[in-house]
């Protein structure tokens, strides 16, 4: 009987439970993945954290602020399985400057910046409340369709954080939407959020990556990822366009 590879194992369906028995690839790639999660999480984080006083009530000061703690939260339980790999962490525990950003006319496309692996839009700005609340929907619905992907992916403990995670931040969308609904009500507001829309919506979408990656065949023998990037875009233009109908936008 021939044994089976660990490659063909994983790619069958197989899963990894500890750092022991990962292979350098796959540690590679798995580490990749974990890294870009905590890197976005502790910037959008930073970013929002600078929004909770722009927020012109309570009930969205205490939305703003359960944001900012619960994405530092999921970047820490994340960057505890990374350290079970042997990670230096330091970086994490020191002065990052996460709440950095870039000028807003700025256009990266999807690029990485030099030792930060936080997705491309968090390196933009936000510009007032109903911006951050227009962003926070747009990713949150983004990160809504991408948890369900990184919730299947073969190293177990890892996707056991991620599905724990994932309805924690489809709550965060769905704080935005009700204080998106409310701002849409004003002939000015719905302007507002309209003119945020086409700001974001592009630079959110430049994070689902390119729709023919050669990542993405090396990333599914892995099982790191099993849905296409064009079909996760597709399925977040869609929540879009059915938000969009909803408020009128």
């Amino acid at each position: 009987m021939t044994e089976m590879s660990i490659e063909d194992y994983l790619a069958h369906g197989g899963k990894l439970t500890s750092p022991g028995n990962v292979p350098a690839r796959y540690r590679g790639e798995l580490l990749r993945l974990m890294a870009s999660f905590v890197d976005s999480e502790l910037a959008a984080s930073a970013g929002f954290a600078d929004s909770i006083n722009d927020a012109p009530g309570i009930k969205s000061r205490i939305a703003a602020a359960k944001i900012t703690l619960e994405k530092a939260d999921h970047a820490e339980r994340v960057l505890r399985l990374m350290a079970e790999f042997g990670v230096d962490t330091e970086r994490y525990e020191g002065v990052h400057p996460w709440a950095d950003r870039l000028p807003r006319g700025a256009d990266i496309g999807a690029t990485r910046r030099d030792g930060d692996m936080r997705l491309s839009v968090f390196h933009y700005p936000l510009q007032g409340w109903i911006d951050a609340v227009v962003m926070n929907v747009v990713q949150g619905l983004a990160a809504k369709v991408q948890l369900a992907e990184l919730s299947q992916v073969s190293y177990q403990p890892l996707a056991e954080v991620f599905r724990a995670i994932a309805p924690v931040e489809a709550r965060h969308a769905e704080l935005g939407i009700e204080g998106l609904a409310q701002i849409a009500q004003t002939e000015g507001g719905r302007a507002a959020a309209e003119a945020s829309l086409a700001y974001w919506l592009p630079r959110v979408a430049a994070g689902f990556g390119a729709a023919n990656s050669a990542r993405f065949e090396r990333l599914s023998r892995l099982g790191l990822r099993h849905r296409t990037n064009a079909a996760m875009l597709a399925e977040w233009e869609a929540e879009i366009a059915a938000l969009r109908t909803d408020l009128t936008l």
